[in-house]
Order: C-alpha cells, then sequence, then structure tokens
C-alpha cells in the first residue's frame, strides 16, 4: 500500500522532468481519437435511419398518421406490436393521441 503510495508519489513529483510519451505515442492518440469520432458519427447515422423506418412502419396502424406516430415513438412505442399492446391509459398519455385513435387501436387485438 506504502509502495503504491510511494510510486503514485514519485510520478507526480518527477512529472514535468521527464515526458512519458514519446511523438510517436502521440500520433497514435490522435489517430485513435479519431477514429472512434467517425465510429460514432456512423452510429448517428444508423440510429437516424432505424427511428425513421420504425415512424413510417408505425403509420401503417389504422389512424395513424406522421404526427401521431413521431409522437408514439418518442413515447418509447418503437413497434406496431408495443403499440397494439399497450395499455389504453398509456396510449392516451401520449400527446397527440386521442380516444378515438386508442379505440381504433384496441379493435386491433
Amino acid at each position: 500500500m506504502i509502495s503504491k503510495f510511494l510510486s503514485k508519489l514519485k510520478s507526480i513529483l518527477f512529472k514535468s522532468a521527464v515526458s512519458p510519451e514519446t511523438p510517436l505515442k502521440i500520433e497514435k492518440k490522435v489517430a485513435k481519437s479519431a477514429k472512434t469520432k467517425t465510429k460514432t458519427k456512423t452510429k448517428t447515422k444508423t440510429k437516424s435511419v432505424n427511428s425513421k423506418k420504425n415512424i413510417e412502419t408505425l403509420t401503417t396502424l389504422p389512424g395513424v398518421g406522421a404526427k401521431s406516430a413521431k409522437a408514439l415513438y418518442e413515447a418509447g412505442f418503437k413497434t406496431t406490436k408495443a403499440v397494439i399492446a399497450a395499455d389504453e391509459k398509456e396510449l392516451l398519455a401520449v400527446s397527440g393521441v386521442g380516444i378515438n385513435l386508442v379505440k381504433k387501436l384496441k379493435k386491433l387485438k
């Protein structure tokens, strides 16, 4: 325990005198960070494409238009099965969904 403390203290005290990273290590870190940024952008694009597809799928339900499909998706109903299986109270809690739409959806059960 004490040896860990002393080694940590040495690394802090002598850090400014000797740089542990060579320029090659710094270049590798920069390259890695650039790769991770690219991957993050790709995942975001994929998620937005998937959300659009899911919203379009929700519009296949009777009485569900683009606005109500988007509201249902944002409320957590990602699939048509999830909407059909939901309780009336859960559906009515979504803004943009009225009692008439809930009645149409409940006929599908």
